[in-house]
């Protein structure tokens, strides 16, 4: 009974092409349904929830932030295991426990219902169907391409978004907010099974190489990717422990840069419909339809994916923040759909684009045998930010009522996190002695 199902587990698809693009296209259907609690998504459909039930959108906000912020305290551990153990199980329960929390939203009837609900949804599937885990396999399985394929993956979560907002607010008209969730926990549960047959840690598991480079091509590679140089040639990546990556001051400006264009970009995307339905005089629907078109246009990451690759993963950052903190000018002056729209483009592509650069700059300085523990260790940092944002917009909203200030204040957060990824120069390697050296050494 045991050798047949290690068998079966260790059975897998034969396909024409990379099998790394069938791990990713199985991390795009997690993603999607993960979505469904992600803050955009609530942010988006927000005002059918406190119109049927009568809560307040600073209660709802505190959900958000504490779900946010629970996901982010996972990471770091999450991060050790997905390096050790792969994506494939961790997933597996992102999963159900997405199943659980959409189920049970699709039955709450009292707030703290919909706290437990949710915080339990965000906290366990955003890291394990967002974040570290499949962006790990992503790094693992893609060298050559890696660039292109965190562009692509830094998609998912946007498009997702984009698609759940528009189907979630459908159906909540239709047949209610909470019919919507229902339909999710049964999605979540019939991804359960192809997400077991066919994710993998990494692609030497299952013979091959990344890229799906022939065997030959890469010598020594199982040695270099604990990091050690020499011998295998140029052509072999390098890959930093995670203790390494601690000590340089790079890796903790690049999580300064992360939380900077998080906390500005969250609370831009959360605050969205309610800004241009109350202070800029567009529907309700009209409003949704503007978030939903800017978050579906971090499909332009593609674009910055090879753009990266021509001009460094760290000056695309660069761009990407001052342009989003040039377009929170404009936002003050939108008075109409044209208006909205014409911000919800430019402020998509860039804005849309900072995740993923992170990642690239990450993935290309640290390389990627530790790299779920590397990213790991700063997603609280950057989930903090991500969990603010709700909680600003609101707060401020309610207190203050001046989204002029309010914008002014997230574009200097931008500025800032421009700031800190121009002082991130990619650090020296450290020494490690050549394979032969062990070898000759008796080591």
């Amino acid at each position: 009974m045991i050798a047949w199902l290690r068998a079966a587990l260790n059975w897998r698809i034969k396909t024409p092409f990379y099998y790394g693009w069938l791990v990713m296209a199985m991390a795009f259907l997690a993603a999607f349904a993960a979505t469904g609690v992600s803050q955009v998504v609530l942010g988006g459909i927000q005002i059918f929830i406190t119109e049927d039930t009568g809560w307040e959108r600073t209660t709802i906000s505190v959900a958000v932030t504490s779900g946010t912020w629970l996901s982010g305290l996972f990471a770091p551990f999450l991060g050790r295991l997905v390096d050790r153990y792969g994506p494939r199980w961790l997933m597996a329960v992102g999963l159900i426990a997405a199943g659980v929390s959409f189920l049970w939203l699709g039955e709450v009837q009292i707030i703290w219902q919909f706290f437990a609900a949710y915080i339990l949804g965000r906290a366990v599937s955003n890291p394990t169907l967002v974040g570290v885990v499949p962006r790990t396999a992503a790094v693992n399985f893609f060298r050559r391409r890696r660039n292109v394929v965190l562009a692509l993956m830094s998609t998912f979560r946007p498009v997702g978004g984009a698609i759940n907002i528009q189907i979630i607010s459908f159906i909540a008209i239709h047949q209610g907010w909470r019919a919507a969730y229902r339909y999710w926990g049964l999605l979540s549960f019939l991804l359960v099974l192809p997400i077991v047959v066919i994710m993998r840690r990494r692609p030497e598991d299952i013979g091959m190489l990344p890229d799906g480079a022939r065997p030959g091509e890469t010598a020594q590679a199982g040695f270099l990717a604990r990091g050690s140089r020499g011998a295998g040639g140029p052509d072999i990546e390098f890959s930093w422990t995670a203790k390494e990556a601690w000590r340089t001051s790079a890796y903790w400006l690049i999580g300064a840069t992360a939380v900077m264009g998080t906390i500005a970009g969250g609370t831009t995307g959360y605050s969205l419909v309610p800004y241009l339905y109350e202070e800029a005089g567009i529907s309700k629907t009209q409003a949704v339809g503007v978030l939903s078109f800017g978050t579906f246009l971090a499909i332009a990451n593609l674009g910055w994916g090879y753009l990266a690759d021509l001009i460094t993963p760290r000056r695309c950052l660069i761009i990407s923040l001052v342009v989003t903190a040039a377009m929170l000018v404009f936002l003050m002056r939108v008075d109409s759909l044209g208006t909205a729209l014409a911000f919800a483009l430019i402020w998509g592509i860039f804005s849309g684009a900072l995740g993923s650069l992170e990642q690239m700059v990450l993935a290309q300085y640290y390389g990627r045998a530790s790299y779920g523990t590397i990213v790991g260790v700063l997603n609280p940092f950057q989930t903090f930010g991500l969990g603010v944002g709700p909680a600003l917009a609101t707060i401020f909203q309610q207190t203050v009522g001046n989204y002029t200030i309010f914008y002014s204040i997230m574009l200097g957060v931008h500025l800032a996190g421009a700031l800190f990824i121009f002082l991130a120069r990619q650090p020296a390697r450290p020494f490690r002695p050549p394979p032969e050296s062990l070898v000759g050494t008796g080591q």
